[in-house]
């Protein structure tokens, strides 16, 4: 496969991943917004952070308004990480790369890219609906892309893309509620506390899984260790290490008898750390500072995938792809 083609696949999987996260993070805190109490603190600001985003925030609106959230994280056509902007470059990724991804797949995104362009239906709706239609149109997406793509090397780096933005997205906002979002420790164990948690795992859309699974109350240790640790669900980090784990694998269909290489060594060491330790010792150890490792040896597998798949001297990036390393997601 050509470096340019795989990396498309891999763009136009990690953009409409983050598109859709966003969309789900926003949906979460405007319904989050009505049950906070008077006087707590606001649900918006720690989005900002959980992108990574919030010098160019602060600079671009002082105020910090919910609506300058909003505004941001779904319109701003300035920030390369709003949903907007997230599927344009996932369509023009899309549009290089015609001749390989199936019409339905190339249908989908274009209509979800111009279905978002001002003065259409979508922004006559209330703000819910806005965010749960770009939610089903990536979601869609998805689908189409597994009911009609063939599983070769083009799906593969697609799922690999998808799973490296959703790794990232669960640890960022887990970070955001241990690290930033209530950081007093007098609030812990409070009904605010005990909301916020909740939304974290509506915000993953793992709150149905969690409560089947872990058949308890939510406590900060369980829904820490579901996130990150549970094997079978699949936001959860240790499943996308091992997706990704599995994906590098089949793409490298034959072994090199060799020594490992940086990328073989990150990958195993990056599963086996996940997949082997409680969480009891993450959070004696920090868990905060656990993530941040974590986010950095994501960044690192990306520039290592980046550097042995789709660098290529025939084929320059486009403007529309990102520089190596996740620049836009790194805090």
């Amino acid at each position: 496969m050509l470096s340019r083609v795989a990396d498309s696949l891999y763009w136009i999987n990690r953009y409409l991943e983050r598109a859709e996260n966003i969309s789900r993070f926003l949906e979460v805190s405007e319904a989050m917004a009505l049950d906070c109490p008077p006087g707590s603190a606001e649900p918006w600001l720690p989005l900002v952070d959980a992108t990574g985003d919030r010098r160019s925030f602060d600079k671009a609106y002082p105020s910090g308004s919910s609506k300058d959230v909003i505004h941001f994280l779904l319109l701003d056509q300035d920030n390369r990480n709003s949903i907007v902007s997230c599927i344009a470059m996932a369509r023009e990724n899309a549009r290089q790369i015609r001749d390989v991804i199936t019409t339905e797949m190339w249908e989908q995104i274009n209509d979800l890219h111009w279905n978002l362009q001002k003065g259409e239906t979508i922004w006559e709706e209330p703000p819910q609906e806005q965010l749960r239609i770009i939610r089903r149109g990536c979601q869609i997406f998805y689908g189409i892309t597994d009911a009609t793509l063939s599983r070769d090397l083009s799906w593969l780096f697609s799922q690999l893309g998808r799973l490296m933005e959703r790794a990232d997205k669960t640890s960022r906002i887990l970070d955001v509620k241990y690290f930033l979002l209530l950081p007093i420790p007098e609030g812990v164990g409070g009904v605010l506390d005990e909301l916020q948690w909740i939304t974290l795992l509506r915000t993953a859309g793992a709150y149905q899984m969690y409560r089947q699974s872990m058949q308890k109350g939510i406590t900060p240790t369980s829904v820490a260790q579901f996130l990150l640790l549970d094997p079978i669900f699949p936001r959860s980090v240790r499943f996308c290490l091992q997706g990704i784990s599995d994906t590098l694998q089949q793409i490298q269909a034959q072994p090199v008898m060799k020594q490992p290489d940086d990328l073989d060594c990150l990958r195993g060491q990056l599963l086996a750390r996940w997949s082997y330790v409680r969480i009891d010792n993450l959070i004696e150890g920090g868990l905060h500072q656990a993530i941040d490792q974590l986010q950095q040896d994501l960044n690192r597998l990306h520039c290592l995938i980046e550097k042995r798949y789709f660098m290529s001297a025939d084929f320059p990036r486009t403007s529309s792809e990102p520089a190596c390393a996740l620049s836009s997601f790194t805090a």
